[in-house]
């Protein structure tokens, strides 16, 4: 089983997906600002957003983990600071971005009420 840290970063700008551990590690260090071998995993995106690689240290060496998403699209989450290269996410967050969940979908579906039928 992967154990994920617990803190978990978006990069708000695409990458190239063709990069591998060291550049993207080099990415963390050198334009979000972070250690990448913290206790951290930094998601990136591709411009589509169809694709995302997720990228840990887990104390012995850098793990990548990539998925290209088949139908959707992932969905950046929407409350971004102005000049933000990351965002923190919760899991649940990561794993809806995973899905390819659309946020403003699931908060939409979350708030509409359950309907009633009328006692006749």
């Amino acid at each position: 089983m992967i154990k994920l840290p617990s803190t978990i970063y978006v990069a708000t700008e695409p990458v190239n997906m063709h990069l591998s551990f060291d550049r993207l590690a080099g990415i963390v260090r050198d334009h979000l600002g972070g250690d990448p071998r913290e206790e951290m995993v930094v998601v990136f995106h591709n411009r589509r957003r169809t694709h995302l690689k997720l990228l840990w240290h887990d104390g012995g060496g850098y793990c990548v983990l990539y998925k290209r998403l088949d139908r959707n699209r992932c969905r950046i989450p929407l409350a971004i600071p102005v000049d933000a290269r990351s965002v923190v996410v919760s899991r649940r967050e990561l794993a809806l971005l995973f899905e390819g969940v659309d946020r403003a979908v699931l908060r939409s579906a979350q708030r509409r009420a359950r309907q009633r039928r009328k006692a006749a």
